[in-house]
């Protein structure tokens, strides 16, 4: 199974126009992923476009806890 990545800073972007819904869609992919065996991970796009990993998470309760993190002020 392929990793499914998230750019945190599309995450940021989105938590700050307060986009829930963006935010839910991107963590529900996430999730079907992990389900299907896949991992999840988190990176950061430098100025060049290279991609910098700082997090992988490879089951629901990773997930359900980075879910919980990036909604804590928008719900």
């Amino acid at each position: 199974m392929e990793d499914y990545i998230i750019n945190v800073s599309q995450i940021e972007e989105l938590q700050m126009i307060k986009d829930v819904a963006g935010l839910e869609e991107i963590l529900q992919r996430a999730k079907v992923n992990i389900v299907r065996g896949g991992q999840v991970v988190l990176v950061r796009v430098d100025a060049a476009g290279n991609q910098n990993r700082f997090d992988t998470f490879t089951n629901l309760e990773e997930m359900t806890a980075y879910r919980k993190n990036v909604l804590k002020y928008l719900l």
